[in-house]
């Protein structure tokens, strides 16, 4: 790596150490002030705990830096790519099968589908097995992707024909709460949180630069009123699928 590479590597990754212990500060002095002053404990495993939060710390500034230099400039050049080969199937099927690869890879949706499944086989609505718990967990990962997969695709295609975000949430939303009439009460739960999960660490640039990246080559559409809004409907549609989900297999 070149000199002046390597110092430019370093000043931004000293930049984003700062803004990491910065960014952590908060938290930090809310758990130890309720450890020291109310709970009136010394802090267990200290070094260990020490320790964590250094790695927390150099593995968020290393995650950001890593998506300032590599995942953003990837999901906007692939958008404008795909924009001017100007293939409407091609550009929906990549946007489909990011959306899905991005979620199948999300850490969290892997832990709480695994805790969710645990949950449903203790409640004994399926078999309260390994293998049930796995191929349960598996079909609700799987789910949740393709659910993101679908929302990624229709909002590729909002962008494209300009329909209006704001109409396309309210109905989605007033779609949740006609499914939540219907779907089994144990997995509405369920199906709320991973809402949340599905668009974390993985999905969330990918899918933000793809949005801004193909209405910066569209004319006519603006990167910040219709670039945006991806995510709400990667949000949106989990909660969806994976009630229908309960549904079926439930």
């Amino acid at each position: 790596m070149p000199l002046a590479t390597l110092t430019e590597f370093s000043t931004v990754l000293g930049k984003a150490l700062l803004r990491a212990s910065r960014d952590l500060a908060p938290i930090i002095t809310v758990i130890a002030l309720f450890q020291i002053l109310v709970l009136r404990q010394p802090f267990p495993e200290l070094l260990s705990v020490l320790a964590g939060l250094g790695l927390v710390i150099v593995g968020l500034a290393l995650f950001v830096v890593g998506l300032d230099i590599g995942l953003f400039p990837l999901g906007e050049t692939l958008a404008e790519e795909f924009a001017r080969k100007g293939s409407l199937f091609w550009l929906l099927f990549f946007a489909v099968a990011l959306g899905t690869g991005t979620t199948v890879a999300e850490p969290a949706l892997i832990a709480v589908t695994h805790e969710g499944a645990k949950a449903i086989a203790e409640a004994g609505l399926i078999e309260n097995i390994p293998a049930a718990i796995d191929h349960f967990a598996l079909g609700v990962r799987l789910t949740v992707a393709l659910s993101v997969g679908a929302a990624i695709g229709l909002g590729v295609l909002r962008i494209l024909r300009g329909w209006s975000l704001s109409i396309l949430i309210v109905g989605g939303y007033v779609l949740v709460m006609l499914m939540t009439l219907f779907a089994p009460k144990e997995i509405v739960g369920l199906a709320y949180d991973l809402g949340g999960v599905t668009t974390s660490t993985v999905t969330v640039p990918l899918v933000t630069a793809l949005g801004v990246g193909l209405a910066r080559t569209i004319r006519g559409r603006d990167p910040l009123t219709d670039g945006f809004g991806l995510i709400a409907l990667a949000s949106l549609t989990p909660m969806i699928f994976v009630m229908l989900f309960g549904l079926i297999v439930i």
